[in-house]
């Protein structure tokens, strides 16, 4: 199983980004999936979730800005942020609890970097 994050890119504040993370592999199923972020010198945070009844949560500092969804069909969650702010900047993670033939595991993408600037 794998998580293949892609998206990234450099964009001007104010911007828009849609981040996806498709999962492969031997799925029998996919529970919770979640984007998180980690800044230079900073620790890992959740940006993100949305869970397998498909509810969302996201942190307060992307509210109103960053929308998380899913397509079942391609096993693929994205992540569409709007009105980027330099504070936004970060290598962007997907995260997820996956089922496949050696049960439950939690699998994590390789990252893409966010770069906010003008």
């Amino acid at each position: 199983v794998q998580l293949q994050a892609s998206g990234g890119g450099l964009v001007q504040p104010g911007g828009s980004l849609r981040l996806s993370c498709a999962a492969s592999g031997s799925i029998f199923s996919i529970n919770d999936m979640n984007w998180y972020r980690q800044a230079p010198g900073q620790q890992r945070e959740l940006v993100a979730g949305i869970t397998g009844g498909r509810s969302t949560n996201y942190a307060d500092f992307v509210k109103g800005r960053f929308t998380i969804s899913y397509d079942n069909t391609k096993n693929t969650v994205y992540l569409q942020m709007n009105s980027l702010k330099p504070e936004d900047t970060a290598v962007y993670y997907c995260h997820a609890e996956i089922r496949s033939s050696s049960g439950w595991s939690d699998y994590w993408g390789h990252g893409t970097l966010v770069t906010v600037s003008s």
